[in-house]
């Protein structure tokens, strides 16, 4: 399956890590309306590596969901149908349609609704780049030496309903016998002879057998030489397979999945299997994916620091996509949105209050930054464009956040472990997860829902109050004034009509800290507190349990769209968004970084020195920025032949003593040497 955003662009601050790269997809055209089910696939296919080759064979049994004439498939447009056969053996004719990745099949005597029937296809092709890949910018189905892999998404199989229509699988794989392939459900090894084919590898291969019997979403193949870790703790069968670079960090990738895997089973309960496939995937493709019994991550993702963020979302998904699934694509974020909340409260769980507010102010950004379409309307965006991503993984968490927070912790892991339970193997939709919400909350819950999935935008903030010292009491008098105490009195302002949830108030007085939930109605609700102690500071929603839109989420919003224009090759976008955060905070040096990134990558150097020193002297915010505009600064000085200028730039990062993202190495290997702009990146 698909991972999303998140993650990965060149230097990213860890705040920011976590919500793009597939954020960044062109959008990919879907196929017409689903108006079939896949219920069977019986897959044979033999990998070349050497050559990036596939050659497979694909039984299909579907079932019309309406009177059907043609059957059409998504399938990678770099693999070429060399037959289509009935039922009977018979052959049909198919007509590729290369504009959105489809295979269009004629039935010649139809298919009534609910009527079923097979179709086998065989095709072959060189899986080699991310040219024609159904989602345009990245490569999602690649046949190579070190490492294949043959994600879901890739299509690379005849695919309908992607994500939608669960299907049960039958795929054999052969690969050159010094391969291991990892694929889900119940495996077996067979050596076979050599391929007969004249242009094929004569050497001895061994082909793998996956059979998936529950319906799910199959079909993600990963095949490469590993080194393979294995734990039974905790009753699990968990596998981890690191490349041999990252030996020394598959012990600790072992001990965090096994605390993982625990700690959601004592969430939601038992997954469909305990069996976890943990692979190291290539750098040149997704920072993450998912399948059934299987966590990918991409090698640039598994640092020494363990990414335990990122493992979680992966492993989250076992519940969310694998056992429970989304009906429809507006029902989305029940897969994408609950497993980045549990990658969430594993951060809460791992790192305290502290980690799960620095995770909450991450998911805010991105459920903001493209809050343009209800989530509950998300059918109406493409699936891989930047905005339904965001609003399926970021929003979609978000509402579970702030739902914990209105039904409170014990009837919020009721609901979740209830839902979990009720829809395993199964579709859910929206309506399904709110009526088990409301039979725990005891009430009707439409007010919130109608809320945050059928409304957009977020409230801003605004406290007014006074204080008042309650009886007569006077210096002569103090312990009748410590019990006569103080009254506050005001009202909270925000701007959307319609809004209502409850709001912490947290009053900091000379005594004990007062908390107070307010039940925050239209664009004006006023309180009144009452406090032993006299007040010095009031905050609202101090642990952040709702969404809102302040000037700091707004900075890092303009950030998060800027560095998907860039990524995108709209370089004049990506500086008006991140001139839109300057005009929020000038002192940004987050968004002087970004600008002085953006002329770097224009050969603009003096305008990029300039902005990397602005972002230097800036609010520091993050403490990354600093390193990397010293060594940034090195490298403009290297590239326009002032040597002792740039080692006096990386000096100057050294003595930072901050290694965010390995910069102190980088550091002083151009310290050694001087840095040299790529040639391949010039024409790019």
């Amino acid at each position: 399956m698909l991972s999303h955003p998140r993650r990965a662009l060149s230097v990213l601050s860890s705040s920011l890590t976590l919500t793009l790269v597939v954020l960044l997809a062109i959008p990919s055209r879907a196929a017409d309306k689903t108006r079939l089910r896949v219920d069977d696939y019986q897959i044979e296919a033999e990998l070349s590596p050497h050559l990036h080759q596939i050659t497979a064979r694909a039984k299909v049994k579907f079932t019309a969901l309406q009177d059907l004439s043609v059957a059409v498939f998504e399938l990678h447009n770099d693999l070429r149908v060399t037959k289509v056969l009935d039922e009977k053996n018979q052959p049909l004719s198919a007509e590729r349609v290369t504009q959105d990745s489809t295979v269009r099949v004629p039935l010649p005597a139809g298919l009534s609704k609910d009527a079923s029937t097979t179709l086998t296809f065989e095709y072959e092709g060189v899986l080699e780049s991310a040219d024609n890949s159904p989602v345009p910018g990245l490569k999602l189905a690649y046949i190579g030496d070190d490492t294949s892999y043959l994600f879901y998404s890739g299509r690379w199989f005849p695919v309908s309903g992607f994500g939608l229509n669960r299907f049960t699988s039958t795929i054999s794989v052969t690969v050159p016998a010094h391969m291991f392939v990892i694929g889900s459900g119940q495996s077996t090894v067979v050596d076979t002879p050599a391929s007969k084919k004249p242009n094929a590898s004569v050497l001895p291969t061994k082909t793998f057998k996956f059979v998936s019997s529950k319906a799910s979403f199959p079909g993600t193949i990963v095949a490469g030489v590993f080194q393979e870790y294995k734990s039974d703790e905790a009753g699990m069968d968990l596998h981890v397979f690191f490349k041999p670079t990252h030996q020394s960090l598959a012990s600790a990738y072992t001990t965090t999945a096994v605390q993982e895997f625990t700690f959601f089973i004592t969430l939601y309960g038992l997954p469909p299997s305990q069996k976890l496939n943990v692979v190291e995937l290539p750098g040149d493709t997704l920072p993450y994916a998912w399948a059934p019994e299987i966590a990918g991550l991409a090698g640039p993702s598994v640092t020494e620091k363990t990414n335990y963020r990122l493992l979680a979302d992966a492993i989250a998904h076992q519940w969310w996509g694998v056992s429970v699934s989304p009906a429809t694509k507006d029902d989305w974020w029940l897969s994408d949105g609950f497993s980045r909340y549990s990658e969430a409260m594993y951060v809460e769980n791992a790192a305290g209050a502290a980690g799960l507010e620095e995770a909450v102010k991450d998911m805010s950004v991105g459920a903001l930054a493209y809050d343009t379409v209800p989530l509950s309307s998300a059918s109406k965006l493409d699936i891989f464009s930047t905005e339904f991503q965001s609003l399926a993984t970021d929003k979609g968490a978000m509402i579970l956040h702030m739902l914990r927070w209105v039904l409170g912790e014990d009837k919020y892991n009721k609901t979740m472990r209830e839902f979990a339970g009720e829809f395993a193997g199964k579709a859910a939709s929206m309506d399904d997860f709110k009526a088990i919400a409301e039979k725990n909350y005891g009430d009707q819950l439409t007010w919130f829902f109608s809320q945050w999935l059928d409304s957009t935008g977020a409230p801003e903030f605004k406290l007014k109050y006074t204080t008042y010292r309650l009886g007569g009491a006077g210096a002569q008098q103090p312990k009748e004034e410590k019990a006569s105490g103080f009254r506050v009195t005001g009202e909270i302002s925000q701007d959307l009509d319609l809004f209502r949830m409850p709001v912490d108030l947290r009053i900091d007085t000379d005594g004990k800290t007062e908390n107070k939930r307010v039940e925050v109605v239209g664009t004006t609700s006023p309180f009144s507190i009452e406090t032993f102690g006299r007040p010095r500071r009031i905050a609202i929603d101090p642990d952040h349990h709702v969404l809102t839109n302040t000037s700091d989420i707004k900075l890092r919003a303009s950030i998060l769209r800027g560095q998907a224009l860039q990524q995108q090759g709209d370089l004049s976008g990506a500086l008006t968004e991140f001139n839109k955060a300057l005009d929020l905070n000038k002192n940004s040096s987050l968004a002087h970084y970004r600008i002085a990134d953006v002329f770097f990558y224009q050969r603009n150097y003096q305008s990029s020195a300039n902005a990397y020193r602005a972002s230097i002297d800036g609010d520091g915010e993050p403490r990354w920025t600093e390193v990397w505009s010293h060594i940034q600064l090195g490298k403009i000085f290297d590239i326009t032949g002032q040597r002792e200028r740039a080692v006096g730039q990386y000096r100057q990062a050294t003595q930072t003593n901050d290694n965010t993202f390995g910069a102190l190495e980088e550091a002083r290997k151009y310290l050694q040497k001087a840095y040299e702009r790529p040639k391949e990146k010039a024409s790019q």
